[in-house]
């Protein structure tokens, strides 16, 4: 169950950063890379084990990856811009720290 309850966590923190990341720059973005650090070391803190954040990981990437591609009507949620770029790129990094920071 606490697997699911990762995988479902992390997937809301990924949905959560691609709505917030481009409003407001560059604040929407630090908030959504620091609410996407915090969502995944808080998952290890509960549940003691890196398996679980791995998973949350997992998931958060998966909905990053499906919103940079085109959707039914060819809208993008995640853009080729400055920003969108550096979402891609620092997202996964701060997805590292938080795997790889001691619960």
């Amino acid at each position: 169950m606490r697997l699911l309850y990762s995988f479902v966590i992390g997937s809301v923190l990924g949905l959560g950063s691609v709505l917030v990341h481009s409003s407001l720059p560059p604040v929407g973005l630090a908030l959504a890379l620091i609410s996407t650090v915090a969502g995944i070391w808080a998952i290890g803190r509960r549940w003691g084990g890196r398996a679980y954040r791995t998973i949350a990981a997992l998931a958060w990437m998966f909905v990053i990856v499906r919103a940079g591609f085109p959707g039914m009507g060819q809208e993008f949620l995640i853009e080729g811009s400055r920003i969108g770029i550096s979402f891609l790129n620092l997202g996964v990094l701060c997805l590292v720290l938080a795997v790889l920071l001691p619960a």
